[in-house]
């Protein structure tokens, strides 16, 4: 390496030429921004959705629905998820939220709605947030519990 073949890292340099440094860089002057106007302006910013002082799209449209600010948001876990994992996992005993979390079904602050698709075989007893009258009725006939927390 010698002083007459040095060059930038690959990737490094970006401008063949520096904007705003004098006429003689050729791109001195209005620093290819233009003549004037708000762009022009040094600390420009445009907020999302502008559109030049015209009634912005999101607020053109009408508004629409009901959020409930209340809402409950459960995980939905199925019985032949459980099944499944009572059969190839080889859990023995009762089935808590601690399990769920443990096998990734679930985190540990979500709640729980045990769903009755699938065909339940297990005589265990199951403990969750919520079941379905489907999912109730396949753990009780099976022999097993559905706890409500």
């Amino acid at each position: 390496m010698n002083l007459n073949n040095i060059q930038p890292a690959t990737g490094s340099t970006h401008n063949s030429k520096r904007i705003g440094r004098g006429q003689g860089s050729g791109k001195g002057g209005t620093s290819t921004k233009g003549h004037k106007g708000q762009k022009a302006r040094a600390g420009y910013s445009q907020k999302i959705g502008f559109e030049g002082g015209q009634m912005p799209l999101q607020r053109r449209l009408p508004k629409f629905g009901f959020k409930n600010v209340n809402r409950k948001e459960f995980r939905a876990i199925n019985l032949d998820t459980l099944q499944t994992l009572i059969d190839t996992k080889n859990i023995s005993g009762d089935i808590t939220k601690e399990v769920l979390v443990e096998n990734g079904l679930a985190s540990k602050n979500e709640l729980v709605k045990i769903l009755g698709r699938g065909e339940w075989k297990a005589n265990v007893s199951i403990s969750a947030d919520k079941f379905t009258k489907s999912a109730e009725e396949a753990i009780s006939k099976a022999g097993g519990k559905a706890n409500t927390l």
